[in-house]
């Protein structure tokens, strides 16, 4: 019996052609009742970049995402534990948080923000990873 479930299973020569990579990942992770997120950045799942330039826009798409993932794993994010914050540049952490303060009002995870050189495409200017479990 599988320890784990993963989901949106995916290989990086289809996501990354230009980086010549072949690895095996997924989107979510679920062991037992903790759910381990992809980072999510301002793609959508289908990989079409939203919100080129707007570090808001990427991280209102980012919880789109999020949420979507969140849901097909049994979840939602009012259960959301923690969460970790990328940008690409200091000016970026108050428009990101502001989006980020709408979709999780009330849900109190714990946060780390870092701003980083730069995500694994240019046109990224933030990413969010997230942890959650699925209620009992």
């Amino acid at each position: 019996m599988p320890v784990h479930k993963r989901l949106r299973r995916f290989n990086t020569k289809e996501t990354y052609p230009e980086q010549n990579l072949d690895n095996d990942l997924c989107q979510a992770v679920i062991a037992g009742n903790t759910i381990f997120l992809r980072g999510q950045v301002g793609t959508d799942l289908n990989g079409n970049l939203v919100g080129a330039g707007d570090p808001a826009a990427q991280a209102d798409q980012a919880m789109k995402n999020v949420e979507q993932l969140l849901r097909e794993s049994g979840s939602e994010l009012a259960h959301i534990c923690r969460m970790q914050v990328y940008v690409t540049d200091r000016s970026y952490r108050e428009p990101v948080y502001r989006v980020l303060g709408r979709w999780l009002k009330g849900v109190y995870p714990v946060s780390t923000g870092l701003i980083v050189q730069g995500l694994a495409k240019p046109e990224w200017l933030m990413e969010i990873e997230v942890t959650a479990v699925i209620p009992e």
